[in-house]
């Protein structure tokens, strides 16, 4: 039996046929068929460029209905899909090209001829183009294909994704997720949230993440539903189009914008049986708010890049406000002490998993991956919760210094070296603080070299050398860091001084 995640996607598609797959915001959308056929073209046409069953294809676009089509054919050609946030500056892009080594690269073409350049430095056989209404090169080379294509067979534990996510030196890892990883993960999400053909999920979130890349849209593909397919989160427009929908997978500054509506109101809802949020913390003020105005609680789930989703509330049941739900399909979860033995319900500890949703291991680099893992077999998440004798998880914080700002992974160290290497820094410290729209704002403690800054010296210059979201969004002076005897920076101190305070 073919084990290619694609070819599950197939068989329903097929049995589609005709029916509405993307409705978008600003054009034509796809049937089943068309996108059948347009992953058809795409397949045979990055075979033709020499793209074989796993081979890497790096993708930079705007989100676009030909991009995510694009990612439905590597799954269907067996190429393994490396997505790659479209913020990211020619020096982050470098890393990615030459740790992963794509076959092919698929970029916008603003920027196109620096960023063929440094592909040609790093061995990329070919960069094609493809824009925000799916015009470029790509498209211009697929257009004369076959809309036919026999989809790649395949083993259960082939890769099929490449995330990149942040390490614990600063350096991002790539987590290597298989077919067999998102089948299971999909097919339990599909079940735990009910999706049946009748539902209209709307899609605002990027697909350079796999929030928006898989957790959500696989839904819509296992159970031959629809999806409006929108190219970025407007507060206005997603209001106006929920009576079109019935479901919406969202992080939670869509839900803190939509609540700053007036208008937004029970009525505004009413066509929606199922609000879900992720990526990020979501307040338990925001949630008791929206459901306050709409009557309805958001669903909070709990996930990361290394296996996708691993608790959700029911969505028939107890949303427990505040708590990430319970263990999903496939998936177990423990609290663990340091010696990764198991704690009794109610201690804090770290969270602990182990399924079928688990990633096959960091790319290249295996050191790393056996490290992550107990010796009993369990992936240590990094984050520190308590599981509760009903099986409900809360998380209560993180043992690895991440910062997650709407929904993205930002890894202090990357930006505090940033920092440090502008005139007039000494040192510094970056932190989360919790924000109402981001869940955790960027936060950077700056130390002066001589005459003091401003936040905007420290700002301007990091925007052009990181992706938006890793820029502070708030910038403190100080005459010296928080340390303890052993000369380490009390980030908790910073938390703690700066946690309430949103002036920049």
């Amino acid at each position: 039996m073919n084990a290619n995640l694609f070819a599950t996607f197939e068989r329903i598609a097929l049995a589609a046929g005709d029916a509405a797959f993307l409705d978008t915001d600003t054009g034509p959308g796809l049937s089943y068929a068309q996108m059948l056929a347009l992953t058809a073209r795409y397949a045979n046409t990055l075979e033709r460029l020499g793209v074989r069953p796993g081979d890497r294809l790096a993708v930079q676009v705007d989100k676009s209905v030909q991009n995510f089509c694009l990612y439905l054919a590597a799954l269907r050609m067996g190429a393994v899909y490396l997505p790659l946030n479209t913020g990211y500056q020619l020096g982050e892009l470098a890393y990615f090209l030459e740790d992963a080594t794509p076959h092919v690269f698929v970029c916008a073409p603003a920027g196109h001829a620096a960023k063929s350049a440094l592909a040609a430095q790093h061995g990329v056989a070919h960069t094609l183009t493809l824009d925000e209404d799916g015009g470029g090169s790509l498209s211009a080379l697929a257009a004369g294909e076959r809309d036919r294509f026999a989809t790649a067979t395949l083993a259960a534990d082939d890769i099929a994704i490449i995330i990149y996510t942040s390490g614990t030196t600063g350096r991002p890892k790539g987590a290597m997720l298989t077919h067999a990883n998102l089948l299971s993960n999909g097919r339990a999400l599909t079940k735990l949230w009910n999706f049946g053909a009748a539902d209209v999920l709307l899609h605002a979130l990027p697909l350079f993440h796999a929030h928006g890349l898989f957790i959500s849209s696989h839904c819509a593909l296992l159970s031959g539903s629809r999806m409006l397919f929108l190219k970025k989160f407007k507060a206005e427009q997603v209001a106006a189009l929920l009576p079109r929908a019935t479901v919406m997978v969202g992080v939670p500054t869509f839900y803190t914008r939509l609540l700053d509506l007036p208008a937004f109101d029970a009525a505004s809802a009413a066509n929606m049986r199922l609000f879900i949020s992720g990526s990020a913390p979501l307040l338990a003020e925001t949630n008791r708010a929206f459901a306050q105005r709409t009557g309805q609680i958001v669903l909070e789930r709990y996930g990361m890049t290394e296996s996708a989703i691993i608790s959700s509330n029911p969505c028939h049941g107890e949303r427990r406000i505040g708590s990430v739900g319970l263990a999903i399909d496939g998936v177990e979860v423990r609290i663990a002490d340091a010696d990764d033995m198991a704690l009794p319900a109610g201690a804090v500890g770290g969270i602990q998993i182990r399924g079928s949703g688990v990633m096959k291991g960091y790319w290249r680099k295996p050191e790393l991956t056996a490290a992550e893992f107990s010796a009993d077999g369990w992936f240590r998440t990094g984050d520190l919760g308590t599981l509760g004798a009903d099986g409900y998880l809360n998380i209560v914080g993180r043992a690895k210094d991440l910062v997650i700002s709407g929904g993205y992974n930002v890894y202090p160290k990357e930006i505090e070296m940033a920092i440090d290497a502008l005139p007039g820094v000494l040192e510094s410290a970056v932190i989360g603080v919790p924000d109402r729209d981001f869940g955790e704002a960027v936060t950077a403690v700056v130390v002066c070299r001589g005459a003091p800054l401003d936040g905007a010296a420290v700002i301007a210059p990091l925007k052009t050398q990181l992706a938006n979201y890793k820029v502070p969004k708030h910038v403190h002076f100080v005459a010296e860091l928080p340390r303890n005897a052993m000369g380490k920076v009390l980030k908790n101190v910073l938390r703690s001084t700066y946690g309430g305070d949103k002036t920049a």
